[in-house]
């Protein structure tokens, strides 16, 4: 596992019983760990000839954009409902209990441009699977996905139903 890794702190029981949570704010305090997150995540994007990264709220935009900048393309931003002004296309997705819905602007980039779909973290994978729904509906080429972290036990990879990679910087 990368050396950053250890930056991950695990906080047994939050937010309720039984969880064992992955923090990544240690991480993201820490100059040289973020940086070498960024990299690790940009490193096999560097040559996909990207148009944009597409990042989804919040903890998507605090990787987003600095992998944006660091592949040297424009970012995205999907946000919750009310979030954003001007016309936007919206997705429902599905929770433990309930719905949410993520959005995006209908004029955010051209049909066709090729970008990156951006998030912290693949848990339950419903979150992802609807922003790459959103790509899709815009017109976008989907390239693929990164995660910092993949929480494999909760196998949230079955619902990225795109051809496009899905890729893990970290796996647990």
């Amino acid at each position: 596992m990368a050396p950053f890794a250890s930056l991950v702190r695990e906080i047994v029981d939050f937010p309720k019983p039984g969880i064992r949570f992955k923090d990544i704010s240690p991480l993201l305090a820490d100059g040289p760990g973020f940086a070498a997150a960024i990299s690790a995540m940009a490193e096999p994007w560097r040559d996909a000839r990207l148009q944009a990264v597409v990042g989804i709220e919040a903890r998507g935009f605090i990787l987003g954009a600095p992998l944006a900048r660091e592949l040297g393309v424009g970012f995205v931003p999907v946000r919750k409902p009310g979030k954003l002004p001007g016309a936007v296309i919206e997705e429902s997705y599905a929770l433990e209990y309930g719905t949410d819905r993520l959005q995006v602007h209908r004029d955010a980039l051209p049909a066709g441009a090729r970008v990156l779909l951006v998030d912290d973290v693949l848990a339950t994978g419903g979150t992802l699977a609807a922003a790459a729904r959103l790509v899709s509906r815009l017109g976008l080429e989907l390239v693929g996905g990164a995660v910092l972290m993949e929480l494999a036990v909760l196998d949230g990879r079955r619902h990225w139903t795109s051809s496009a990679p899905l890729l893990a910087t970290l796996r647990y």
